[in-house]
């Protein structure tokens, strides 16, 4: 599944008991569509995801970044402390693009070897100039 939204709030690094690491962060996907009535109507999920590839990545996960999302969603409810129902919705990210609203336009693809991150359009601008 593939999802484009912009981050909530800056990208944070979780460490397990485990000794492994996580990049979480949050993501507000917008949509809009007209109903019966013919009004625009707005309307904005949120996605809590999770990224256990490389945690060289969060530094560029800030906070207004445009990024879209390869990975699997999965829902989660609980009943909380005040025996409210909550839910949410989480993120399996495998694979992250950087689009802009952060520092620069990045791919960060799970599996690489090196774990890098390079420009996602390979260095190359389609600009006459």
């Amino acid at each position: 599944m593939n999802i484009i939204g912009r981050l909530t709030r800056d990208a944070q690094i979780s460490t397990l008991p485990s000794d492994k690491q996580v990049v979480n962060f949050s993501v507000a996907v917008n949509d809009s569509y007209r109903n019966k009535q013919g009004e625009r109507v707005e309307h904005t999920e949120y996605f809590n995801c999770a990224y256990w590839i490389s945690t060289n990545v969060a530094k560029a996960l800030t906070k207004g970044t445009l990024v879209e999302l390869t990975g699997r969603v999965s829902a989660r409810a609980w009943v909380g402390g005040d025996g409210e129902a909550h839910a949410a919705l989480n993120f399996h990210t495998s694979q992250i693009k950087l689009y802009g609203g952060g520092k620069r336009t990045e791919t960060v693809a799970g599996g690489n070897s090196n774990n890098s991150i390079a420009p996602a359009n390979n260095g190359k601008d389609d600009l006459p100039f």
